[in-house]
């Protein structure tokens, strides 16, 4: 049964092109109404036009907290009130720690982890005066676990699911519901960005981990499959979970 999200009033972080479009295009397709942020402007504008009248775009710097503020209360402007919200908004980092530079790890704990903590503060009071709804945030396998080269990431996207848990309990009795996706490698630009440095690291081919440890790449339109499912009526009961989509990655030892 496909989730229904006839409706519902959708925000998505980071939307313009990889994983949240991939989301807000889901969205649409399910009956949505979505407004659709990123810090890219002209590609943010490209990709609203590409999606349709229900589709609606806002200017959106995530490190910023006027900005996320300015920008949820647009989308209540426009939608009349807010149902979802997507914090997918990410960067990744591929160097070992000891080579990444402070003004790096700034940047991505800036995005990363105060994006979505920006978020969820000021998405839940526009949830609460809807009566409720939902908030996905974006994490990673790369959460779980340590990983070479992801060193910085990994932490980023660990505090993402630790934020996602203390919001599920802090936020149960108004009923907001918080979950978290947790994707292994997907067929996007930010892994694209990974190949290269991973090669030149490990002297292994790409293709062949991924073979070996995941069988294929997974697609923007899985992840969005589960994060539709996240935000629809029939996940009503959950809260405060992750979901893991990576083909058994984690859960093998070879």
């Amino acid at each position: 049964m496909l989730s229904d999200l006839t409706d519902k009033r959708a925000l998505v972080t980071g939307a313009a092109q990889g994983l949240g479009r991939a989301v807000a295009e889901l969205f649409l397709e399910r009956g949505a109404r979505v407004v659709l942020t990123d810090i890219d402007g002209d590609l943010l504008e490209k990709t609203v036009a590409n999606l349709g009248d229900a589709a609606h775009g806002v200017l959106c710097d995530v490190t910023k907290e006027d900005q996320v503020a300015s920008a949820i209360e647009a989308a209540v402007d426009h939608l009349g009130g807010l149902d979802i919200a997507v914090n997918n908004a990410g960067i990744e980092i591929g160097k070992p720690l000891v080579q990444q530079t402070e003004e790096e790890f700034d940047r991505l704990m800036s995005i990363n982890v105060k994006g979505v903590f920006f978020g969820i503060k000021h998405e839940t009071p526009a949830l609460a005066a809807s009566g409720g709804g939902n908030i996905v945030n974006m994490s990673s396998v790369a959460g779980l676990g340590g990983v070479p080269l992801l060193g910085s990431y990994c932490a980023s996207k660990a505090a993402v699911l630790r934020l996602t848990e203390t919001a599920a309990v802090e936020l149960r009795d108004t009923g907001i519901r918080v979950n978290a996706v947790c994707p292994s490698f997907v067929q996007t630009d930010m892994v694209a960005r990974l190949v290269s440095p991973f090669e030149g690291a490990t002297g292994a081919s790409f293709d062949d981990v991924i073979a070996l440890k995941q069988q294929r790449l997974g697609t923007p339109e899985e992840v969005a499959e589960m994060v539709a499912f996240l935000a629809s009526d029939d996940a009503k009961f959950v809260t405060g979970a992750h979901y893991v989509l990576d083909s058994g990655l984690t859960g093998s030892l070879f």
